[in-house]
């Protein structure tokens, strides 16, 4: 029996946010634009929604569009992270610039990530690693 996929799509003035569950160990997300904070928690509260009784998961952030995002969105982060990493068995991020790459690492050290979160900055390695999830 498979699972059929769920998505969720939150809009704002500067960035927007797609979240894909594409099955329960996977989960994609999309962001796109500067983020400032002004969707909130929307996106944290549906991923907490999905990942209540899920652990093992691949998450997949596909960041090569966002333009930027505040100190204050990196630290919401940062700490939604630290407060569910056990459940993640890997997450991998795509970054498409140098801003949201060091933002990415910090969020990696300060959520005590290393060895399960990875940050691309090559697209290519980033559609790989996902296309072999999809299969497994």
């Amino acid at each position: 029996m498979t699972m059929e996929s769920k998505s969720a799509r939150f809009e704002g003035a500067h960035c927007s946010v797609v979240l894909e569950m594409i099955s329960p160990q996977l989960i994609v997300m999309q962001l796109s634009g500067t983020d400032t904070g002004e969707l909130r928690d929307g996106p944290m509260r549906k991923l907490d929604e999905w990942l209540s009784n899920a652990e093992f998961v691949q998450f997949f952030i596909d960041a090569r569009r966002v333009k930027g995002a505040s100190i204050d969105v990196s630290s919401d982060w940062a700490a939604w992270f630290t407060a569910n990493r056990a459940r993640f068995k890997s997450i991998t991020m795509l970054t498409g610039n140098k801003f949201i790459q060091i933002t990415a690492e910090f969020v990696r050290r300060f959520a005590g990530l290393n060895g399960i979160m990875w940050v691309c900055t090559e697209p290519e390695v980033f559609d790989l690693a996902l296309q072999q999830a999809l299969r497994a």
